[in-house]
């Protein structure tokens, strides 16, 4: 039996519930993993309350698609893990099949990576998600090289904090979006070129105006909803707006037309359904992050830690919105 925590009804943090479950043994393709620390993402609070781009199944359901622990037990036909390997879990499952929110977790071995030497569970816990979503949108499809211009909004989350050690990696100039200037200083210590307080500044003019009139190449947008027309305005000819979030809540326009930007390239990146899904572009990105996190290039930043029975409590300060970093449980065995 494992703690693991489940749902047995769609609503706010305080459904989530801690109980004991049969973990069972890896089938094919399976690995059981002892769990040291969970990574959480917005993705799971989408699920657990109906928000979110697939519906539960059943319940009583799961949550959880990153983590960090060792291997336990391996499942027939997997090559490449052997038991007491430190490794982590990449979200490239549904939570409908498979949740990590526990002291112990069956995953496919396909969704786990080798971790790299010195990089502890929380590390572990928080390095994946937010590079690969970054990495992968970025520069796996959009092509992202030195001297292009790339606007981040919710920059101070994990992702736009990854967005930012990326963008610099390859030369590129990464320029932070906030609601307000309270979050400032911490972006610019985080490496952000230039913050843009969307509060107390026009979006598109502050962009143009740091750009010599020509516009940033990428936008990279968590909120998406009516501010993608604002942001349109900030993406230079032929460039990208990419949509990987959807914090608004809010129907989603296409502006291009409205704006007379017929050039203007609009696109969704769901990292689960893109690299994470492919092998061969796991395999480039696993490589690409490690090199970065082997020469001190990316270094995770992590907010605040939770134990796993502070489970609700930690659900309840994502979904405030105040944190700069990733939000890491630990799980004690």
């Amino acid at each position: 039996m494992a703690r693991t925590v489940r749902f047995h009804e769609y609503g706010g943090p305080e459904v989530l519930r801690l109980e004991d479950v049969e973990v069972g043994d890896p089938g094919p393709g399976e690995l059981l993993i002892r769990v040291d620390a969970i990574g959480l993402n917005r993705a799971e609070g989408l699920f657990r309350g109906d928000h979110y781009i697939e519906p539960v199944k059943e319940f009583p359901a799961r949550l959880g698609t990153e983590a960090a622990g060792v291997v336990e037990a391996v499942g027939a036909r997997v090559t490449g893990f052997e038991i007491g390997q430190s490794v982590s879990v990449v979200p490239a499952f549904s939570m409908n099949d498979y949740g990590v929110y526990a002291e112990r977790a069956i995953v496919p071995a396909a969704a786990v990576v080798h971790r790299p030497d010195g990089l502890d569970a929380v590390a572990g816990a928080a390095v994946w998600m937010p590079y690969l979503t970054a990495y992968g949108a970025l520069v796996d499809v959009g092509g992202m090289r030195a001297g292009d211009t790339v606007v981040l909004t919710a920059a101070s989350s994990s992702v736009g904090l990854a967005a930012i050690q990326i963008a610099r990696r390859v030369g590129a100039v990464p320029i932070a979006t906030t609601r307000s200037s309270a979050k400032k200083d911490a972006l610019l210590k985080a490496g952000a070129a230039e913050v843009i307080v969307t509060g107390e500044e026009d979006i598109a003019d502050r962009v143009r105006g740091l750009t010599g009139g020509r516009g940033a190449e990428f936008v990279f947008d968590a909120v998406a909803g009516p501010g993608v027309v604002d942001l349109a305005r900030a993406v230079a000819p032929g460039g990208t707006l990419f949509l990987y979030g959807a914090l608004s809540g809010e129907a989603t326009p296409y502006p291009g037309f409205d704006l007379g930007m017929p050039a203007l390239n609009m696109r969704t990146y769901t990292v689960t359904r893109e690299l994470t899904a492919d092998p061969e572009r796991l395999r480039r990105a696993e490589a690409f992050v490690s090199s970065g996190l082997r020469t001190g290039a990316f270094q995770p930043v992590v907010d605040r830690t939770f134990a796993l029975d502070e489970i609700v409590e930690a659900h309840r300060y994502m979904e405030a919105g105040a944190q700069v970093g990733k939000i890491v449980v630990t799980v004690d065995h």
